[in-house]
């Protein structure tokens, strides 16, 4: 009830702890609903947006799940699953729900290989125009963090494809988490309330962490080879895993200085360096002294680090992961990891043979990204073998990749590639050429049979010679 123009605080929603206009506040209070409320807006052969990454729209999700019996070709599409679905858990046989994923997580490969999701192939700098161009969603469902003195509501830790998803949705659904932490922009990081259809106040689950990856040997040898090619003032992208970690740590005890942050992903790692004194981002050349990101994913300790921090600047992924932006900052060093490279200099990054592992993300960008930048450098790196399911170790350096295998990187674009053997430039080489430099990086124990097979494919001289 409104009393001369002021809410009374019993009756204030979730956001009525801020001082905010009673325009605003009014909007919030009309538009508040039930989850099951919200799932009735869902009809047969509906298309629908599901928040990405850690913003995940639990409650909607769960009270669209109890509607299973009712609901027929009803398809979802989100960024890298990080809870599995109440709709999937519902629907074993996928008789109701279907999910597509436009970056494959762990999560969603499980799924995949029960046929319950399938992979929306995407560069990801690309995905806010192409679902502009071709997606249509009847209902968005997104989780944000509780409405600002404003009325907008915040992305938080996920801008990258939310903002263009809104634009293509019939109704715009918002689930409030308060643990969700704002995250500043950059631009379109947030939606106001009069933008918005409906609300719901979910609850408020504490938002999933990703663990840092414990470093191995051959990725402190791998990092050592890549932080030669790292010096004062670069600009860095470093991914999540044990390679990135350990870069992190070295970066931090080095003589390093005034580094810069544009990044698709910030992660615990970006946190440690700035803590160091290691980030300042004096030199960039856009966002200057900004760390530049559009998504976070990690620890709480980088989601409190990001809320309300000038220091970072969320966009979407349609600027953050441009390769003509990237380019525009000055010693550009991208760190990406792969899972196979062949004697051709192909990479990938997505699948061994038919079994897809991940999605592109937003590898193709920063590579090509990074070579257009002054000074800059596209590293791809791997360990040069992994074991087969015997155990037995193989190399990651192929002669050529399986039938079915996905080229994330072609060789047309590739620039480095780094091993615990070495790091290979590849720009200006010769088929030959990469194949040598390729071999002097693979493993010891598989050289001689990678010599073999590239005479046997013709890209290979035998009065050629290679260091062992």
């Amino acid at each position: 009830m409104y009393i001369a123009g002021k809410v009374r605080e019993r009756d204030a929603p979730i956001c009525g702890r801020f001082s905010m206009s009673t325009v605003e506040m009014l909007q919030y209070k009309e538009k508040l609903i039930s989850p099951q409320e919200a799932a009735a807006l869902v009809k047969s052969g509906n298309t629908l947006f599901f928040g990405e990454f850690v913003l995940f729209p639990e409650a909607c999700d769960a009270a669209i799940a109890e509607r299973v019996q009712e609901l027929r070709d009803v398809k979802i599409l989100s960024t890298a699953f990080t809870r599995v679905p109440k709709v999937v858990q519902t629907d074993p046989n996928k008789e109701h729900f279907l999910l597509h994923d436009s970056h494959f997580t762990l999560i969603s490969r499980k799924l995949a290989e029960k046929g319950l999701c399938y992979y929306a192939p995407m560069t990801y700098h690309m995905a806010p125009r192409a679902m502009r161009k071709y997606s249509d969603f009847d209902v968005a469902y997104i989780t944000t963090g509780e409405m600002d003195p404003k009325g907008y509501f915040n992305f938080g830790l996920a801008n990258s494809v939310t903002s263009a998803a809104l634009t293509k949705a019939a109704k715009i659904v918002v689930e409030v988490n308060t643990n969700v932490p704002y995250c500043l922009g950059g631009n379109q990081e947030s939606i106001h309330v009069s933008r918005v259809d409906y609300i719901v106040e979910g609850g408020n689950s504490p938002l999933p962490e990703i663990p840092s990856a414990v470093p191995s040997d051959v990725d402190r040898k791998i990092a050592e080879h890549i932080m030669k090619e790292i010096e004062d003032g670069c600009c860095i992208q470093l991914g999540i895993g044990g390679l990135p970690n350990v870069i992190g740590e070295m970066i931090a005890s080095s003589d390093l200085k005034d580094l810069g942050v544009h990044t698709e992903m910030l992660v615990d790692s970006s946190v440690d360096l700035y803590e160091a004194g290691k980030i300042t981002g004096k030199y960039k050349n856009i966002d200057k002294y900004k760390m530049t990101y559009t998504f976070a994913l990690g620890s709480n300790r980088l989601y409190e680090f990001i809320n309300h921090n000038p220091t970072c600047a969320s966009y979407p992924v349609n600027y953050v992961n441009d390769p003509r932006i990237i380019g525009l900052n000055d010693k550009m060093i991208a760190v990406n990891n792969a899972m196979e490279v062949d004697l051709f200099s192909q990479v990938s990054s997505e699948s061994v043979g038919t079994v897809h592992k991940t999605g592109t993300g937003g590898q193709l960008d920063f590579i090509f990204g990074a070579f257009g930048s002054h000074g800059g450098k596209g590293i791809i790196a791997l360990s040069s073998t992994r074991k087969d399911r015997d155990g037995n170790p193989v190399s990651r350096i192929v002669p050529a990749f399986q039938p079915g295998t996905i080229v994330t990187v072609p060789r047309s674009i590739v620039h480095y590639v780094a091993t615990e053997y070495g790091i290979a430039q590849l720009k200006m080489k010769s088929t030959w050429q990469r194949a040598e430099a390729l071999i002097a990086i693979a493993h010891p124990d598989f050289r001689d049979e990678l010599i073999k097979k590239a005479e046997e494919m013709n890209i290979w001289v035998k009065s050629n010679k290679i260091a062992p």
